[in-house]
């Protein structure tokens, strides 16, 4: 099992409450850090120590989208080698915005925000459970 982070990248208070909520129904043992913004976000995967565990961002935020975001992080050698698993996790979804994240970077997966609570917990336990036990660079 992987100890590393959750990341949140959400800049709407009321879904990141929703979001910590369901985590917390699910008992994730994982520390979540939360930011507001990208350009945030970047300094920490540029400064920290630890293995994230998985990367949840929103595509509508504040300076920089998630796609951009995303962009940045495939860009950058350092962190594509650490295999972070990635995922949008937002209210606005349309084709366009799906296919740019899996046909221009390397996203793991696009998920839309439900707006029913236990809908959306299953969701993210599904997420987390698939990565749990996925074998990818992080974890061999």
């Amino acid at each position: 099992m992987r100890s590393g982070p959750i990341i949140v990248v959400e800049d709407d208070i009321d879904d990141k409450e929703i979001f910590d909520a369901a985590l917390q129904e699910l008992q994730s043992t994982n520390k979540i850090i939360w930011f507001n913004n990208c350009d945030d976000a970047w300094d920490y995967l540029k400064k920290t120590t630890d293995s994230p565990f998985i990367i949840f961002s929103d595509v509508n935020l504040p300076k920089k989208s998630g796609l951009e975001f995303k962009k940045q992080i495939d860009e950058d050698n350092q962190l594509r080698k650490k295999s972070i698993p990635f995922v949008f996790y937002s209210t606005s979804v349309n084709q366009d915005t799906v296919n740019e994240a899996y046909t221009k970077m390397t996203v793991q997966g696009f998920f839309q925000k439900s707006n029913r609570f236990e809908e959306m917990k299953q969701t993210i336990k599904l997420i987390l459970d698939y990565w749990r036990v996925c074998r990818h660079p992080n974890v061999i």
